[in-house]
């Protein structure tokens, strides 16, 4: 089914108020939830609801938290998120790093703690905004997913990159990916019924390979929101040895120095970490070189000549542009048992029928 956008943000920004969030959180929660759905993020997007809403009522996040500095070196600095949503935390973490950079040109900031961060993309997308180059390592502590390169067991999270250059006059370059072949979102949307995994995305005890979600999920109860703690098999990183070794740095960056903790060994609370590094483009560059320099270069590679007739080379940031405008026009698609579960939390939280159906028909 496809859902406008705007009453879709209503829907789950009542959800979250409804849940214990402030207006502005509830607020700004659903924006970034149904941002990434707008970006074809969909393993980002609102099919998070019911689990973010469980772990609010778990005590595993908070509402209303805001960030505790650890350390002010100026230039560099490390944040605590206190377990607040990472709609909240995240931002914050990010708008110092850019007011910081502002200010000294570069800026290091680690934050920990924090709860989901959502969509990385979104962080590389406000430093551009403000003239600057970002670069954002992310991991999740107590969340073992996926299994190195020649194993079987459960080491890494899923371990997020995103790097973010600004384009003077145009749209910013942004790279956003999971070190996993695919997040575990796209798990969950597969277990939801919408979009299947490709083929090996998973490796089961034996060492062999899988698309069914029920290897990360194991076997999931009828309205019970689905565990990745489950399953006994795990994700898979991408790219062979490249992708878990991008894994690995992103637990020892994210997690390891920002004292967020890594995803394993023992029992941890979930938590993301993210070292940020900032440089603003105007202290390192007093023309316009930079921008000519990444402009000609940008147009140049999208020259290519397509591999198959019809084809186009793009690069990172456009089908993201480009599927929001078409979700913006079209609706969000979501599949029936996603759309289910979402109905589901908000009966959950106390939400009236007559506010379900203002979205529902």
């Amino acid at each position: 089914m496809l859902i406008a956008h705007a009453p879709l943000v209503r829907l789950v920004a009542d959800i979250f108020a409804a849940a214990g969030c402030d207006a502005a959180e509830a607020g700004r929660i659903a924006t970034m939830l149904a941002g990434a759905n707008l970006a074809g993020h969909d393993s980002h997007g609102v099919i998070r609801v019911p689990r973010y809403v469980e772990t609010l009522q778990a005590g595993r996040v908070h509402a209303g938290r805001s960030l505790t500095t650890v350390v002010d070196g100026g230039a560099f600095a490390l944040v605590d998120g206190n377990y607040g949503f990472g709609q909240t935390v995240g931002p914050l973490a990010v708008e110092l790093g850019i007011s910081r950079a502002r200010s000294h040109g570069v800026a290091i900031v680690g934050l920990r703690h924090a709860g989901h961060l959502g969509r990385i993309g979104d962080y590389p997308e406000m430093a551009a905004a403000e003239g600057q180059v970002s670069l954002h390592f992310v991991n999740v502590a107590g969340s073992e997913l996926v299994a190195p390169f020649g194993g079987v067991d459960r080491r890494f999270s899923t371990a997020p990159i995103a790097i973010g250059l600004p384009v003077a006059g145009g749209e910013p370059v942004i790279l956003d990916f999971a070190t996993s072949l695919v997040a575990e979102g796209k798990a969950l949307v597969a277990h939801s019924g919408g979009k299947p995994l490709p083929a090996g995305a998973l490796i089961e005890p034996d060492g062999r390979l899988s698309s069914d979600p029920r290897t990360l999920y194991g076997e999931v109860p009828p309205g019970a929101v689905p565990d990745p703690r489950k399953g006994e098999g795990a994700l898979r990183a991408f790219g062979e040895h490249k992708g878990s070794g991008l894994a690995l740095m992103c637990e020892l960056l994210g997690g390891a120095f920002t004292g967020s903790g890594c995803s394993g060994p023992g029992p941890r609370q979930i938590a993301n970490g993210m070292l940020s590094i900032y440089m603003a483009v105007d202290r390192f560059h007093s023309d316009d070189a930079f921008a000519r320099e990444l402009a000609q270069y940008v147009d140049y590679v999208k020259a290519s000549r397509p591999a198959t007739p019809g084809g186009e080379v793009l690069v990172p940031g456009e089908p993201e542009r480009r599927t929001r405008a078409k979700r913006l026009a079209e609706g969000i698609p979501l599949a029936d048992r996603a759309w289910a579960d979402i109905l589901a939390t908000a009966r959950k939280v106390g939400l009236t029928e007559e506010r379900i159906r203002a979205v529902a028909n």
